[in-house]
């Protein structure tokens, strides 16, 4: 299936007293890998909400194999897992400058009408996006 890759330098900030990244963080590196995933087949949840979509997280699996520290640069790979019906999942692998994984995740998300409040099938302009 189709996927992206993105880097991204650990910050001070994300990190915990010993320099390694806070658990919490990692949703917050999914999330980036998937907005730039979306990006690079040219639907953004800005687009999405602006036509009356959201897509929330409704389920996120991660699995910590090895710690990321300050200053690292890891690199966030994004997969989509199937092709999209009212849910869209996707698969991610974390790595570090060597190629180590660090994480491995996986997450699910649902469309929903905005004006229903409702799951509604995935928009045919994404599904377009996607199949070209």
């Amino acid at each position: 299936m189709k996927f992206d890759e993105i880097q991204i330098r650990v910050r001070y900030g994300e990190t915990d007293q010993m320099g390694v990244v806070y658990h919490g963080n990692y949703a917050l590196y999914l999330e980036m890998g998937r907005i730039e995933w979306l990006r690079k087949f040219g639907i953004s949840y800005k687009l999405m909400e602006e036509n009356g979509i959201m897509l929330p997280v409704i389920s996120m699996n991660i699995n910590y194999k090895k710690s990321a520290v300050y200053d690292d640069i890891i690199n966030v790979k994004t997969q989509l897992k199937n092709k999209p019906t009212a849910k869209i999942e996707f698969e991610y692998e974390i790595t570090n400058e060597t190629g180590e994984i660090l994480t491995t995740a996986s997450t699910v998300l649902v469309f929903i009408d905005m004006k229903t409040n409702r799951p509604t099938r995935a928009p045919q302009y994404i599904l377009d996006a996607i199949n070209n």
